[in-house]
C-alpha cells in the first residue's frame, strides 16, 4: 500500500509541473499489477449522433416532424459530423419513424454533415434515396434470437436480405454504414460469442460495408468484455472501419468507450441527452449522452469540432419537449435542465 501511495503522491506531484515523474509512475503502477500499457489515442473521434433515430424511436408520444426537424439542425449547428436522421422501416412496425420522407426533405442539409438513414431492406433503400437520402445504413444482430425479433428473420437471412441493398446501393453510388446488435449480450440469449460477433462484421464488410458500428444494445457490457470482443472483431476488419455504439444501462458506456479508444477506435456512436433504448430489448435504457462522451473526450484532449455548449442547448430542446430530465450527467451537472 505504501509503494502505491508514493505512485499515486508522485502523479499528483507531476501535475504541478512533473510530467515525467507522471509517465514513469503509471508505467510502474501498470507493470505492478500486469496491465498492459494504453495505446495512444486517437487524436480526432467522428461522433455518430443517433439520436434523432435511435433516440425517439421508442418514444410511445409521436414527436412532430418539425420538432425533429429542429433537434437535427440544432445537433448539426453544435458540429457534429454526422447525424443518423430518420429510418425508413414500415410505420407498422415504428410508427415513430412514419415521418420520414417529411424529416429528410425538410432538415436544412449543412455543408460537410452527413445525414445517413436507417434501411431494413431494398423497399426502404428505395424509399430512402427517392426521399433524398445520400448514404444508408443497415443492421444486423450477433443473436439469432434477437435478429428474430428485431426484423423478422435470422441472422444468415438477414445477410441475404443486406446483399440486395448493397448490390443497389453500389450501383447509385451510396455509401452503406453496417450495425451489428447485441455484440456483449443479448435480452434473449445472454452472452454472446465475440466470435460470432466477429463473423458477422467480416460479413459486412465483405459486402461492402465501409463502417461497421458495434452495437452494446443492452448496456451490459464491460471494459473486460469490450476488449474481448474488439480483439476478435480487428481479426476480421480493420480498426479503421469499427465504430462502437454503447448503451449506458449499467452505467459502463464511458468506461467501455475508452478501451475502444485505447484499442484504436476512433468513431463513436451516441445519442443528445442519453435518449433512446430498443423497442425489442426490453429493459435497455437509453445510449451513452452525446454530451457526456463530448466532455470525456475534450478532457483527454482528443479533437471532436463539437461545440458542448450548443450541444447542451439542442439536449435541453428536445428533453423539454418530451417534459423529461436529460440523461445526461455533464447537462445535469451545468443546471441545463
Amino acid at each position: 500500500m505504501a509503494t502505491i501511495m508514493r505512485f499515486v503522491n508522485s502523479s499528483l506531484r507531476s501535475r504541478m509541473g512533473h510530467p515525467s515523474i507522471a509517465l514513469s509512475c503509471s508505467a510502474s503502477v501498470a507493470r505492478a499489477f500486469g496491465v498492459a500499457a494504453a495505446k495512444p489515442l486517437p487524436a480526432k473521434v467522428k461522433i455518430v449522433e443517433v439520436g434523432p433515430r435511435d433516440g425517439l424511436q421508442n418514444e410511445k408520444a409521436v414527436v412532430p416532424a418539425e420538432v425533429k426537424i429542429q433537434l437535427i439542425d440544432m445537433l448539426a449547428e453544435a458540429g457534429l459530423p454526422v447525424i443518423e436522421a430518420t429510418s425508413f422501416v414500415s410505420p407498422k412496425w415504428v410508427p415513430q419513424m412514419a415521418d420520414q420522407v417529411e424529416v429528410m426533405q425538410g432538415i436544412h442539409k449543412k455543408p460537410g454533415v452527413n445525414y445517413p438513414v436507417l434501411t431494413p431492406n431494398l423497399k426502404g433503400f428505395q424509399a430512402a434515396v427517392k426521399a433524398g437520402a445520400q448514404e444508408v445504413a443497415i443492421f444486423g444482430a450477433a443473436s439469432e434470437l434477437f435478429s428474430k425479433k428485431n426484423i423478422n428473420c435470422s441472422v444468415e437471412e438477414s445477410l441475404q436480405r443486406f446483399e440486395e441493398v448493397m448490390k443497389a446501393a453500389k450501383e447509385q453510388g451510396v455509401p452503406v454504414r453496417g450495425y451489428v446488435s447485441c455484440v456483449l449480450g443479448c435480452p434473449y440469449e445472454g452472452k454472446v460469442s465475440p466470435e460470432k460477433v466477429a463473423q458477422v462484421a467480416k460479413r459486412l464488410y465483405a459486402m461492402g460495408c465501409y463502417e461497421i458500428s458495434l452495437g452494446d444494445t443492452i448496456g451490459v457490457g464491460t471494459p473486460g468484455g469490450m476488449s474481448e470482443m474488439l480483439e476478435a472483431v480487428r481479426k476480421e476488419v480493420p480498426v479503421d472501419a469499427l465504430a462502437v455504439h454503447c448503451h449506458d444501462t449499467y452505467g459502463q458506456a464511458l468506461a467501455n468507450i475508452l478501451v475502444a479508444l485505447q484499442m484504436g477506435i476512433s468513431v463513436v456512436d451516441s445519442s443528445i441527452a442519453g435518449l433512446g433504448g430498443c423497442p425489442y430489448a426490453q429493459g435497455a435504457s437509453g445510449n451513452v449522452a452525446t454530451e457526456d462522451v463530448v466532455y470525456m473526450l475534450h478532457g483527454l484532449g482528443i479533437q471532436t469540432g463539437v461545440d458542448l455548449h450548443k450541444l447542451m442547448d439542442a439536449g435541453a430542446f428536445i428533453c423539454q419537449f418530451l417534459n423529461r430530465r436529460t440523461s445526461s450527467k455533464v447537462a445535469q451537472a451545468s443546471c441545463k435542465l
